[in-house]
């Protein structure tokens, strides 16, 4: 499993090398949505506020907003409007209400037509006025009403009786007469206050008086989600889904990139690593057909996990490397003696550095000398999932190419067996990394030793394994 962390020139690169394949996925998204909006038909919501007259607590008034929205009122919304089809117990789902500011009660149907929706809302509107009425003891509950009122008409009376007294007394300026003036004056305005307190201590005459303010706006558009908002949830949606599934593949990826691990898991020792200029023919499958044709459009058919190359050298430089290899291989090996150059089937940067490798190998000026020439090598691609090497003869030894970030260890543990079964000993490893190629300049002079054509034969490539 890789540990490194998820750093935003990660998410670049896949952007950048799979392009294509989220584009496809995202259209492929968007169908989908474009399929959920087929299967959920299209709703309007509209809502009526109503308003609650009087002095409410926060807690009455979502008291008020559970009522509006209970079964009570709803199913008798319902039977009101008598839809076929349509119980008590679905308009509940389509039916909220929320308490807002200024003693407001904001109720909300939806439906699927505009006129629906509309008259959902003004019914049930109307509907929770009534009941709310019926509860607080409306006039429409005559005994409950019968006491107040009552005491309303004494009170009225009993102020028609003191404008009486306060006339009948004696008009002259006596401190009797002022005083019962003043008398009656006093309890006239105790009457009247303790009217206004009963009025206001009243339900009936406040927390009952609830008035719609007017009907519902019939709904011009869809409530969400739309069906444009369904297209672009299920775009957005795989896509976000094919970049995850791409980091997270990357963090369970078991693919040896270093080149300690690799030499570990061949059990050999690391000769060098080597560079391969060219980014875009490196990590790309061969083999033809309607798959890898897909694979290339969709841009399969090149590794997104890798980081970019970096600029190489000259053509002088990259061949020291291979030098060095050639001549660490030199002084490993006790006598000059024939090799296999083993390479994994499908790692093209491992071929091209192999094939690298065997130029160099027959262009050594000392390898007519006697003990000093470099090994004679030839190439063999081995097939990953079942390798087979060919057996010892001519070549006694393998030297396995390949590069980082391909192969797991159980691969390269398999290509370490198939050597060991065909008789032959890994007698190192070779890293192959591709780089970016210099552009070249005009004044620059050839490199001494220029690399030879290849040519076919044994010497260059071996027969199909």
């Amino acid at each position: 499993m890789s540990e490194d962390t998820i750093r935003l020139v990660t998410i670049g690169r896949i952007f950048r090398r799979r392009w294509r394949l989220l584009a496809i996925v995202a259209v492929l998204g968007a169908f989908v949505g474009y399929g959920a909006s087929l299967v959920f038909p299209p709703s309007y919501t509209t809502s009526t506020s109503v308003l609650l007259a009087g002095q409410w607590e926060e807690r009455e008034l979502l008291t008020q907003a559970e009522i509006a929205a209970s079964s009570a009122v709803v199913d008798r919304a319902a039977d009101t409007l008598g839809w076929d089809g349509v119980s008590g117990s679905e308009l509940r789902d389509r039916v909220s209400a929320k308490a807002a500011d200024g003693n407001i009660i904001k109720i909300s149907g939806t439906a699927e037509t505009p006129e629906r929706a509309q008259r959902l809302s003004d019914q049930v509107a109307r509907q929770f006025v009534t009941f709310a009425a019926r509860i607080a003891g409306d006039s429409s509950d005559s005994e409950s009403a019968e006491g107040p009122e009552a005491l309303r008409q004494k009170v009225v009376q009993t102020n028609r009786r003191i404008s009486d007294l306060a006339n009948a007394a004696d008009p002259g300026q006596t401190v009797e007469s002022v005083q019962a003036r003043t008398e009656l004056e006093k309890l006239r305005t105790a009457l009247q206050e303790a009217m206004k307190k009963l009025d206001e201590a009243d339900p009936a005459s406040s927390k009952a008086n609830m008035v719609v303010m007017g009907p519902a706006a019939r709904p011009t558009g869809e409530a969400p989600p739309t069906r444009t908002q369904l297209v672009a949830a299920g775009a957005l949606l795989f896509f976000l889904a094919a970049v995850i599934g791409h980091l997270a593949a990357a963090r369970v990826s078991r693919r040896l990139r270093t080149e300690s691990e690799i030499a570990a898991a061949l059990g050999s020792a690391l000769l060098g690593t080597v560079d391969v200029p060219g980014e875009r023919a490196a990590h790309r499958p061969q083999g033809p057909g309607p798959r890898a044709w897909i694979r290339g459009i969709l841009g399969l058919d090149t590794r997104w996990d890798l980081p970019a190359p970096r600029m190489s050298g000259d053509e002088a430089s990259r061949r020291i490397r291979y030098r060095r290899v050639c001549a660490r291989l030199r002084q490993k090996l006790s006598a000059p003696r024939r090799l296999l150059v083993v390479v994994p089937e499908g790692d093209e940067i491992a071929r091209r550095a192999a094939e690298q490798l065997v130029a160099e190998a027959r262009s050594d000026p000392s390898a007519n000398s006697s003990g000093k020439g470099y090994p004679t090598l030839r190439v063999v691609e081995v097939p990953v999932s079942r390798p087979l090497v060919p057996d010892r003869g001519t070549e006694n030894g393998a030297l396995v190419v390949l590069s980082a970030g391909s192969w797991t260890a159980v691969e390269l543990a398999g290509i370490a067996e198939a050597c060991a079964d065909a008789g032959h000993e890994v007698v190192g490893t070779v890293v192959a990394g591709p780089v970016r190629d210099r552009p070249a300049r005009s004044s620059e002079q050839p490199p001494r030793h220029a690399t030879p054509a290849l040519a076919g034969g044994d010497d260059v490539r071996g027969g199909s394994v």
